[in-house]
């Protein structure tokens, strides 16, 4: 698909590789949530009635790890869909440790906004298996082990595997190199350091890449799967390493994948996805 032609979803390449850019940049930074003054107003309110939000649900608030506050952003939509890419970013760059409790009062407060995002936000990470509901105390950040990581990366592998080799013998060599943008923002996204802005831009090109098969319960399944495979180990370990170098080796993968593709080698797409995988990115 030549750059600037339209996508499955109806968006242009171009306009996708734009927007995976700005999501990165978002994710870049820590906590990018805007206070919301009305909000706080009425938490403050409460708290003058008689007590937090959180602890009349039973959530103790003392005792838990200082997180940095928010830097003011542009406003989005959402505030829940704000708090929940701040806190996908926090997983990811392991400012949520593996093991830690949090509330939902606490992380409002840092927010800048009420607990009611927050803890929408966090019942949704826990469905997606980041977090652990804790009675009376909020929510534990689920602590992941190395074979964890490398059953998700095999589960990853049987998914995404056949379905990149058949594309390899279908797509037109003109849609894969619609694809580069993406693949390069990802090299950009590597060169800046970064694992969450990395995260973005790497889940963005897999995407892209799945979504020439026509599937979107395929696209959404693997999306759900890539993300946990980018949350931090025990200890805060990223998995599959996460030095400069070793996501600009990867963010690299994605190029020379791309490049044997639009030259149809099926030999050396086979290698390459074999190698990709096993580096459990």
């Amino acid at each position: 698909m030549k750059q600037g032609t339209q996508g499955s979803a109806g968006t242009t390449t171009g306009e996708a590789a734009a927007a995976a850019e700005a999501a990165a940049r978002t994710a870049g930074s820590r906590y990018r949530v805007p206070a919301q003054p009305a909000a706080g107003e009425a938490d403050r309110r409460r708290d003058a009635g008689g007590g937090r939000e959180g602890s009349a649900r039973g959530e103790h608030t003392h005792g838990e790890p200082v997180l940095p506050r928010p830097r003011p952003a542009v406003q989005r939509p959402s505030v829940r869909g704000q708090v929940l890419a701040a806190l996908r970013t926090a997983l990811v760059t392991g400012d949520l440790r593996p093991g830690e409790v949090h509330s939902a009062p606490v992380l409002a407060e840092r927010f800048g906004v009420s607990a009611t995002p927050v803890r929408e936000a966090m019942q949704q990470l826990a469905q997606e298996g980041a977090v652990e509901v804790v009675p009376n105390r909020g929510f534990r950040v689920v602590e992941r082990s190395a074979r964890e990581l490398a059953e998700l990366a095999e589960v990853r592998a049987l998914i995404e595997v056949p379905v990149m080799l058949r594309l390899a013998r279908t797509v037109p060599p003109e849609r894969w190199a619609g694809l580069r943008p993406l693949a390069e923002a990802t090299v950009r996204a590597a060169s800046s350091g970064c694992r969450a802005t990395y995260a973005e831009a790497d889940r963005a090109f897999h995407s892209a890449v799945l979504a020439l098969a026509g599937n979107q319960q395929l696209v959404g399944v693997a999306e759900e799967l890539h993300r946990r495979a980018q949350w931090p180990l025990v200890g805060g370990g990223a998995p599959g390493g996460g030095t400069r170098a070793e996501l600009v080796a990867d963010a690299h993968e994605h190029t020379a994948l791309l490049d044997a593709l639009v030259a149809g080698d099926l030999n050396v797409v086979r290698a390459l996805v074999g190698e990709h995988f096993n580096g459990a990115e």
